[in-house]
C-alpha cells in the first residue's frame, strides 16, 4: 500500500514538470518587454510597402488594358483584308472597355485645383499650353476613341482605314504607357545608355509676380510761382 503515496507523487510531479516546461517560453517572453517573439517578427510589415503595392498596381493596370488591346491589333491584322465578324469585333470591344473602365475606376482623383483670385489681365503665356491634369485619364480616353475607330473600319471591311486606324491604336497605347510611366510615381529607369526621360509638369505655368508688372511713373511736380 505505501506504494501508492509514491506514485501520486511521482505523477503530480511529471505534471507540474510538463506544465512548467509548456509555459516557460510563455513567461520568459512576458518578462522581457524588448524582446520581440519570432511570430512577431515574421508579421513586421515591408518597409515602403504601400509606396511599392502602389507602384506594382499602376504596372497592373497597364497590362490590364495592353493585353486586350493587343489581342485586338493581332486578330485584325492577321485577318483576311482586316475584317473581323461581328461577334468577334463586339467580343474585343467589350474587353476592352472593361479594361479602359476599371483602369479610370483605379486611377487616383485628381487634386481640386484651389480657385485663382482675379488680377488684372498682364500679358501671360497661353494658357492653353498648360500641361494636361489628368494626363493617364486622358490616354485612355484617347485609346477608347480610336479603339472604337479601328473596329468600325474591321466590321466594314475598309482596309485602308484598318491600316490608319490600327496606327492610331499603337500610337494610343504607347500615350498611354508613357503616361504612366512619367506620371504614375515609378521609379526612374538604371538602363546604361538609356535616355533620360522627361517629367510631366504637375501644374500649370506660374503666373506672374507683382515685380513683373511695369509701375506708373510718377508725375512731375508743378513748380511754384513768385510772389
Amino acid at each position: 500500500m505505501p506504494s501508492q503515496p509514491v506514485r501520486r507523487i511521482a505523477t503530480t510531479a511529471l505534471c507540474a514538470t510538463i506544465l512548467l516546461g509548456t509555459t516557460a517560453p510563455a513567461f520568459a517572453t512576458d518578462s522581457d518587454p524588448g524582446r520581440v517573439s519570432s511570430t512577431e517578427a515574421l508579421r513586421a510589415p515591408v518597409p515602403g510597402a504601400d509606396a511599392l503595392l502602389g507602384q506594382v498596381s499602376a504596372l497592373g493596370g497597364m497590362s490590364s488594358v495592353v493585353t486586350p488591346v493587343t489581342d485586338l491589333l493581332t486578330a485584325v491584322l492577321k485577318a483576311d483584308d482586316g475584317k473581323l465578324s461581328a461577334d468577334a469585333a463586339q467580343k474585343h470591344a467589350d474587353a476592352i472597355k472593361a479594361a479602359i473602365d476599371a483602369a479610370k475606376a483605379a486611377a487616383p482623383a485628381t487634386p481640386s485645383v484651389p480657385a485663382t483670385p482675379t488680377t488684372p489681365k498682364t500679358a501671360t503665356p497661353d494658357d492653353s499650353k498648360a500641361a494636361p491634369t489628368d494626363v493617364k485619364g486622358d490616354a485612355l480616353t484617347a485609346l477608347q476613341t480610336a479603339v472604337d475607330a479601328l473596329l468600325k473600319a474591321s466590321t466594314a471591311g475598309d482596309v485602308a482605314g484598318v491600316a490608319t486606324a490600327a496606327t492610331g491604336v499603337v500610337t494610343g497605347l504607347v500615350n498611354l504607357l508613357a503616361a504612366t510611366l512619367l506620371g504614375g510615381g515609378l521609379p526612374a529607369p538604371t538602363l546604361p545608355g538609356l535616355p533620360k526621360l522627361p517629367t510631366l509638369p504637375s501644374t500649370g505655368l506660374p503666373l506672374p509676380s507683382s515685380a513683373a508688372v511695369p509701375q506708373t511713373p510718377a508725375l512731375p511736380q508743378t513748380p511754384a510761382l513768385p510772389s
